[in-house]
């Protein structure tokens, strides 16, 4: 058994670089943003290199720059011999359908997204989880009793991590309000830090002392501002807190990298199917370090740890917002 398993186009062309190494070994697709976003795509490069270094392994990599890419820097990728593939990022899977077909030999791995082929790892995280509880952090941390979410662009997987934020926020204080803002609907939305700023700006005026954000690279610009203005910040995927020692209250982490370590140790062999990882597989929580240590106190850490267990019993039920396109909670 793994540990992911325990745990856890001509002018398109012209624009790609992929590294050149060895033909047999592994690669990845980093999604748009770039693989040092300090968020989710760094997480996947983390993985990859973390695998390099203890191995000695070389992989192959591509960072799109256009939707128009990802099909073509799939097939680039497996007719040069990669394998396995890993795509980081949901908006790689319509591209995937069309391209592991035609490459049954080739082992693929989606990161947050589905793609039912034989050939294909599908692996998914319970963000809600992990969001339930920064959520719970944030209405423990909050003085004013309003919080605030932050997304990227505008879709289910995002709204999920909203709606687990709500609802943890609720379950301190029920009286509490969340304010709810999307950055767009484009992939723009991921890597737009003005953006950020402006909506956290927005939230702020409204009362919120703590806001989350959930939107990539887009989510710097709102820890920026909210230690620019004096409030707390949460961070997502990635450990964030070191960016703003003292002023990001903690980061929903999301074992990307294991995803991506784990699919590189594996090899060409892994096996395939759908993973779904969360608070019970260690795949999402809630970052505490050195930065962040003097903000949670050991009352709010037994909070959390007593709901986490709870959740992996299934004693708190946290609502997937992906399974229906609703939430219990209202968001403003």
């Amino acid at each position: 058994m793994s540990l992911m398993k325990s745990l856890l186009g001509a002018a398109a062309a012209t624009a790609l670089s992929v590294t050149a190494v060895l033909a047999d070994g592994p690669a990845i697709i980093f999604d748009l943003g770039g693989k040092f976003d300090r968020s989710f795509n760094e997480a996947a490069f983390n993985g990859a290199q973390r695998w390099a270094e203890e191995t000695g392994g070389e992989y192959r990599e591509i960072e799109l720059q256009s939707d128009a890419q990802r099909e073509q820097a799939m097939r680039r990728l497996a007719e040069a011999g990669s394998n396995p593939i890993v795509m980081a990022g949901f908006s790689q899977a319509s591209a995937l359908e069309v391209v592991a077909p035609d490459y049954p030999d080739t082992t693929f791995v989606i990161i947050d997204g589905v793609v039912d082929q034989p050939n294909v790892r599908s692996v998914i995280f319970s963000e809600h989880e992990g969001s339930y509880l920064v959520g719970m952090l944030a209405a423990m941390s909050s003085e004013s009793g309003t919080v605030g979410f932050i997304g990227g662009m505008d879709i289910p997987l995002i709204s999920r991590f909203g709606c687990g934020y709500a609802q943890g926020a609720v379950a301190v204080n029920p009286d509490a309000t969340v304010l709810a803002n999307m950055t767009g609907t484009t992939p723009a939305a991921w890597n737009d830090p003005v953006r950020g700023g402006e909506l956290t700006r927005g939230q702020i005026s409204q009362g919120a002392d703590v806001v989350y954000a959930a939107a990539g690279g887009t989510g710097l610009g709102v820890l920026q501002t909210a230690t620019d203005e004096g409030i707390l910040s949460i961070g997502v995927d990635s450990n964030q807190n070191y960016l703003h020692p003292g002023s990001v209250l903690t980061s929903m982490v999301k074992r990307v990298d294991v995803a991506v370590y784990d699919a590189f140790t594996n090899g060409a062999d892994l096996e395939t199917g759908l993973f779904v990882f969360g608070l019970a597989e260690e795949g999402v929580g809630y970052a505490l370090d050195e930065n962040n240590a003097e903000l949670i106190t050991d009352e709010m850490q037994a909070a959390l740890d007593e709901a986490r267990d709870a959740i992996i019993a299934g004693e708190i039920q946290v609502h997937n917002f992906s399974d229906d396109g609703t939430c219990p909670v209202a968001m403003q």
